[in-house]
């Protein structure tokens, strides 16, 4: 999670909101990234969708069956539904999401019958630390 942290930070340091992603494969860290919705003008650029198709690159496949999958924030519906597509193994979240979150808020997609697989779900890793870069990006904003 403190990849997934440090990429948050350079997240909010390119002005963009503040998440970071890492996918973990046999032990290694074979990606990782930060939100790059505003440098990309991409509403799917989220930091787990930037970090999965990363993985996949590197596996060469669009499963990532014995993947782990760390990010800041709670995943949105469009970030789980990736994250059940993909068959990442486990989901480590930081923050809750409770306004756009889809895990353990919302519409919580993973116990949806239409969800084709459900990760192993882990959250409040590193939350006092992923809410303060929220906290203080968007304090800055207004």
């Amino acid at each position: 999670m403190n990849v997934a942290l440090e990429e948050a930070r350079l997240a909010a340091d390119r002005g963009e909101v503040p998440v970071g992603a890492v996918i973990v494969h046999d032990g290694a860290v074979i990606a990782r990234a930060g939100n790059h919705t505003r440098a990309c003008n991409d509403p799917t650029a989220h930091a787990e969708i930037v970090a999965i198709r990363e993985a996949c690159r590197k596996l060469g496949s669009e499963r990532l069956i014995d993947a782990d999958l760390y990010v800041t924030l709670e995943p949105c519906a469009m970030c789980a539904g990736a994250i059940s597509f993909a068959r990442i193994r486990r989901l480590y979240f930081g923050a809750g999401d409770e306004k756009g979150g889809a895990v353990t808020n919302g519409a919580r997609f993973f116990t949806l019958p239409t969800c084709h697989h459900a990760p192993e779900i882990y959250s409040g890793i590193g939350e006092a630390a992923a809410s303060a870069l929220l906290k203080s990006f968007f304090k800055k904003q207004r």
